[in-house]
């Protein structure tokens, strides 16, 4: 686990490269075939050598839940334990790694007539009148969902039309989910935050000197996309959009999208620095010999690396 830009991707392959692993990918962007170079997908280099699972399984069009994720997830984790090997969870989407491990609520599936008409709403009456809409319907979940966040405000509101009940009252009354596998939680994050901005200013300009902004021209021209989608409010996208759209010049394009993945980095790491029986590696040493270290001592029985 790890925030974005902090080197996950070239730490899992390393590991894959010295031990039995497979990666699943634990990213809510990657999901979407079609968004490559503004996802920092890995390239087909890499992906020959580490393969991914969980990556390019959805189009831009349809949307994707944590349930479904969690389904998904335990499924490819099963394949690989049955065939001797073991599962590498890698990414920086918490939520993904809350649910997996923790279960959700038994909540309503999503309806796609429902969906519609709140993306169309919101696209009317804007993001802040569905959050008020929704403080008033649930006021636990209009504190807890922050009011730019679209796709669980519309989700929230989505549960509500569904099922007749708030997503409060059926996240209290949920069942137990179980989890049936040891895990290990190494994080791999710079101690300087000063660095992580570094990193994550000098990728977006790489991104756009690999194509970006053609990849989400390409995107705009199907036709069946819209601003409010998942898939396009994904941090980078959105703002690539707006640039596109005559909504921001380029420069104020590029800024607001370093301050976003920037801004994402941090609610990662306030995610990391509360969840529970994390390893996080020391950057100033050697981050493969140290998990290798970690994963040895764990898990004696099974592995040895070389």
């Amino acid at each position: 686990m790890g925030p974005t830009a902090s080197g996950k991707t070239a730490l899992a392959v390393a590991l894959v490269e010295r031990l039995p692993l497979e990666i699943i990918s634990v990213d809510s962007a990657l999901i979407y075939r079609g968004m490559d170079i503004g996802t920092a997908k890995p390239d087909q280099a890499t992906l020959r050598i580490a393969p991914h699972r969980l990556i390019d399984i959805r189009d831009p069009s349809e949307s994707y839940s944590a349930a479904a994720f969690r389904e998904d997830a335990l499924t490819e984790m099963a394949e690989i334990t049955r065939a001797g090997r073991v599962p590498l969870l890698v990414g920086g989407t918490m939520l993904y790694f809350k649910a997996l491990e923790e279960g959700l609520s038994d909540l309503p599936e999503a309806d796609p007539g429902i969906r519609s008409r709140l993306e169309q709403e919101l696209g009317r009456l804007g993001l802040e009148a569905l959050h008020q809409r929704l403080s008033c319907l649930d006021p636990a979940a209009g504190r807890r969902i922050h009011a730019n966040d679209p796709q669980r405000i519309l989700r929230a509101l989505e549960v509500i039309e569904i099922s007749g009940k708030t997503l409060t009252e059926l996240q209290q009354g949920g069942v137990g989910h179980t989890f049936p596998y040891s895990v290990l939680k190494l994080v791999r994050a710079p101690l300087e935050r000063s660095l992580l901005h570094a990193r994550i200013e000098r990728r977006f300009r790489e991104m756009l000197a690999q194509g970006f902004e053609r990849e989400v021209s390409a995107l705009m021209r199907r036709g069946d996309l819209s601003p409010a989608m998942p898939s396009m409010r994904a941090v980078g996208y959105r703002q690539m959009l707006s640039y596109l759209l005559g909504e921001l010049s380029r420069e104020e394009m590029i800024e607001r999208g370093i301050i976003a993945t920037r801004q994402l980095a941090k609610r990662q790491f306030t995610w990391l620095r509360s969840c529970r029986g994390c390893h996080w590696l020391d950057e100033e040493g050697d981050v493969i010999e140290q998990a290798l270290g970690l994963i040895s001592s764990r898990f004696k029985s099974f592995f040895s690396p070389t």
